[in-house]
């Protein structure tokens, strides 16, 4: 027999139920997923257009034609400035370091969308993407060859520019005053291969026919600007990456669907009529 319980008591577990739904929902709401702020995709830049991505077991796939040029095309989706810290085969793509959130990125201005085209030589040049095999990726001729085939993004937002306050009007400040530029990238030193790629390039060398990676492709005039950015958190809003691999390995992999052949058919076509005579030999 269930125990009686007394009226006040039932209406104060009823407003528990009550604050305890509530308290579930205002949860439901705060894990809920937040508009994405930026979009990732790679495009083929001899033809134009944009790879197709496919998914598998939650992570995105793009194939890619071994000796085809490609570009990053980065979407900001948001109404305010982010920062894109762009990763390539684990390589940040401007600096030339094994990659990490707190590195150098892009800047997008609101709904900006641009195409990065290839490694950061300087502010003015790139050495272009290109689709290559493994051992011959620039992350594998740098001894880096564990993380080859995937593009990454980690995306952070500003903070939140201060009220603007009317200054009083006066001479400009002396010349020694006046903020400091920015001091110039570094250039990446010359490309070559390192102890540690070459002691490996025997174990990977089978791998590498197979794979896909990104070379370090003829040099580009890619101009850039410098521009000031303080970032709202410490750890990115959002982080994408796309995996890339050849049509081959992707279909093999269960990723890509098979092309399947035209099969003959029984009834292509039902005109009626009687069977036509064929045409003549010659």
């Amino acid at each position: 027999m269930r125990s009686p319980v007394s009226l006040p008591r039932r209406a104060a577990l009823c407003q528990l139920a009550a604050v305890s739904l509530l308290g579930s929902l205002h949860a439901g709401c705060a894990t809920a997923a937040m508009p994405p702020l930026l979009d990732l995709q790679l495009v083929d830049r001899d033809s134009g257009s944009v790879l197709a991505q496919y998914a598998s077991a939650g992570r995105r796939y793009s194939p890619g034609s071994p000796g085809a040029r490609y570009a990053i095309r980065l979407s900001n989706r948001t109404g305010e400035r982010v920062l894109v810290v762009l990763s390539v085969d684990g390589v940040n793509a401007i600096t030339g370091d094994t990659a990490s959130f707190g590195q150098t990125g892009y800047v997008l201005g609101p709904w900006e969308t641009t195409d990065i085209a290839g490694w950061r030589k300087s502010d003015d040049r790139i050495a272009a993407f290109e689709f290559t095999s493994l051992g011959d990726s620039y992350a594998a001729r740098t001894g880096r060859p564990a993380n080859v085939g995937v593009v990454g993004a980690a995306v952070f937002r500003e903070v939140p520019p201060a009220p603007a306050v009317a200054a009083p009007e006066g001479p400009p400040p002396p010349v020694s005053a006046m903020p400091a530029m920015p001091s110039p990238l570094a250039p990446l030193a010359p490309l070559g291969r390192s102890a540690a790629a070459d002691a490996a390039a025997p174990l990977a060398e089978n791998a590498a026919r197979a794979k896909l990676g990104t070379g370090h492709g003829a040099a580009e005039w890619a101009p850039i600007t410098r521009v000031d950015f303080r970032r709202r958190t410490t750890r990115p809003e959002q982080l994408l990456e796309v995996l890339y691999d050849s049509q081959a390995n992707l279909v093999a992999a269960g990723i890509m669907p098979r092309t399947v052949a035209t099969l003959p058919r029984a009834f292509p076509d039902s005109r009626g009529g009687y069977v036509p005579d064929p045409p003549a030999r010659w």
